[in-house]
């Protein structure tokens, strides 16, 4: 039994909203740092895993993907601060 096509939805979501907001927010940082901002919003968004981008038309209510997408910003952005504001205060004590 093959289980690689499977994933969660929501690391789509958390990868694009990461390449196309907050990458041109932090310009100056590193790869570490948008990889941490991934990891620590996937654990605070639920699973919703999928077999093929395709079944999220068949299974999402009407407007349950913008409320997706509008939590996935929230969380990423919160995370984004979080991780910067920590990052910043152990560079300043270097």
């Amino acid at each position: 039994m093959n289980f690689a096509s499977l994933y969660n939805f929501y690391e789509h979501l958390v990868f694009e909203y990461i390449s196309e907001k907050i990458v041109t927010r932090y310009h100056d940082r590193d790869e570490e740092f948008f990889l941490d901002i991934a990891c620590y919003s996937l654990t605070r968004l639920p699973s919703r895993y999928i077999r093929h981008e395709i079944d999220m038309i068949y299974y999402l209510a009407p407007g349950e993907r913008s409320e997706m997408e509008e939590r996935v910003a929230s969380i990423v952005d919160e995370a984004a601060g979080f991780i910067n504001e920590r990052l910043d205060r152990q560079e300043n004590r270097s």
